[in-house]
Order: structure tokens, then C-alpha cells, then sequence
């Protein structure tokens, strides 16, 4: 009975300690949270203040300001236009995982928008990688995998965009754009292909150099493509398949810098290839 009343003592002491310094966490919490600086602020400054941090570079504080925007103005033009500009700022801080994400979201709750066509063209631009086409293939980086998967995401994103803006004012961008990933995905291909070749890896190099014709048309790559078969082809004996293939590299390809003056293939490496 003593133990018990004694137990219940110390019960009571440590529990009202506790509370007490619970509440004094809770107060101490309070005390330090911080202000919203936007709290009085209308919906039309925040939309300035978001835009002067975009325009200035500082787009972490741009993408807050657009989301407390999206907020206050909900449902209203003015939290669509919030919405289009956060996933803008994403992009230009090369964020663009959260950039396609805020334009799916987008997407999906405006398909009626007359800005949907701009949400498109954004959406392509945020997968859409600037070093696919000449200067990666100048300094031999090839596309890996995501980097191909990105760029397969873009040109899906523009044709669509070109299927239901035909007219767009973004269209013409947008096809350029779908050029540049046809021709940069075709000579990935065959960037791996001429390593295959180089390291003597004939039957590897054939498969890669087949897919780039098979899936791609009218691309500068294809001419490197069909002299990789050539090689690949005499490499391993294969010499109906050899001769087959300089006829058509002949056939498509007359001026090409692979061919000899009229005889066998050129064993040089064209001017323009510079390594």
C-alpha cells in the first residue's frame, strides 16, 4: 500500500512535468513560426512579386509565390496563368520532372484552355534536351537510355501538339524540334554502332546499325549507318549481304565522302568526322 501511494506520488509529479514541458514547446513553437510575408498582400502583388523573382533568376522563390497565388485566386483565370508560369520557372531552374508534373496536372483540370496548346509546347520543351544533336555528337556523347526516353516523350508531346494546334503559333518551333530529336535519336544509334565496330563486336554493330534504318527515314545519320553495315558485313564474310549493301549505299548515297573514286569503300575517315 505504501509502495503504491508512493508510486502514484512520482506519477503525479513526473506527469505534470511533462505537461508543463510540453506546453512550453508548444509555446516556444509558436513563438518562433514564421510570418507569412504575403499574408496582406493582394492576389494581383503576388502575381508581380512572382514575376520580378522569375525574372531575376530566382525561381525557387517564384515557384512559392505562383503556388500561393494558385491558392488565393482558385479557380479563376488568374490561378490557371499561376500554374502555366510555376511549371515555366521549373523548367528555366531545369527542374523538369516538377515542370511536366505541374503541366500534366494542368492538362488534366483545363483540357478547354486556350493556353492548352502553350502547356504542350512546354511540356515537349521540358523533356527536350539541347545537347541531343550536333555538339553531342561532335564530343561523342551518346543518349542513354533516360536521356532517350525523355527524348521519345518530347516528340510524342509536340506531335501531339501539332495533331491539335496544327495552327499554332508554337507549330513551326515545334516541328524544328521534332527534327532535331528524329535526327539525334537515329545518330545515337549509330554512334553505338560505329563502337561496336571499332571493337571488332561485327554482329553488334550490324544490329544497332539495322535499327537506326529500320526506324528511322531521311536522316544524315543513315549514310554512316549503311557504311557500318558494309564493314560489318565484309568483316564477317558475309559478302552477298556486303555487296548488297554498297549498292544501295551507292544507290542513295553517290557523293557520299564513305565511297572511292568508283571502286571499294573507303577505308578513310570523311573530312567532316572529326575523330
Amino acid at each position: 500500500m505504501v509502495f503504491e501511494r508512493l508510486s502514484t506520488a512520482r506519477l503525479g509529479r513526473w506527469g505534470t512535468a511533462a505537461v508543463a514541458l510540453a506546453l512550453s514547446g508548444l509555446l516556444g513553437g509558436c513563438a518562433t513560426e514564421p510570418k507569412d510575408p504575403t499574408a496582406g498582400w493582394s492576389v494581383n502583388k503576388i502575381y508581380s512579386e512572382a514575376r520580378d523573382e522569375a525574372a531575376s533568376g530566382t525561381y525557387d522563390k517564384a515557384v512559392g509565390l505562383f503556388e500561393k497565388l494558385e491558392g488565393r485566386a482558385a479557380g479563376t483565370p488568374l490561378a490557371q496563368q499561376a500554374q502555366l508560369e510555376k511549371a515555366h520557372a521549373h523548367y528555366r531552374a531545369g527542374e523538369s520532372v516538377q515542370a511536366v508534373a505541374t503541366l500534366d496536372r494542368f492538362i488534366r483540370l483545363h483540357p478547354a484552355s486556350p493556353a492548352l496548346d502553350y502547356a504542350l509546347y512546354l511540356k515537349g520543351l521540358a523533356n527536350f534536351k539541347d545537347n541531343l544533336g550536333l555538339f553531342g555528337r561532335l564530343a561523342r556523347k551518346d543518349l542513354s537510355e533516360s536521356d532517350q526516353k525523355a527524348a521519345k516523350e518530347s516528340f510524342e508531346t509536340f506531335k501531339e501538339l501539332l495533331a491539335r494546334f496544327p495552327d499554332s503559333k508554337y507549330a513551326p518551333d515545334t516541328r524544328a524540334r521534332m527534327g532535331y530529336i528524329v535526327n539525334s535519336l537515329a545518330q545515337s544509334e549509330v554512334n553505338v554502332a560505329r563502337y561496336y565496330l571499332s571493337r571488332g563486336a561485327h554482329v553488334a554493330a550490324i544490329n544497332r546499325a539495322q535499327t537506326a534504318i529500320n526506324e528511322f527515314r531521311d536522316v544524315p545519320a543513315l549514310e554512316e549507318a549503311m557504311f557500318i553495315l558494309y564493314r560489318s558485313y565484309d568483316a564477317l564474310g558475309m559478302k552477298d549481304l556486303r555487296d548488297d549493301t554498297l549498292r544501295v549505299l551507292r544507290r542513295s548515297y553517290p557523293q557520299s565522302a564513305y565511297l572511292g573514286q568508283g571502286g571499294p569503300v573507303s577505308q578513310k575517315k570523311p573530312w567532316w568526322l572529326l575523330w
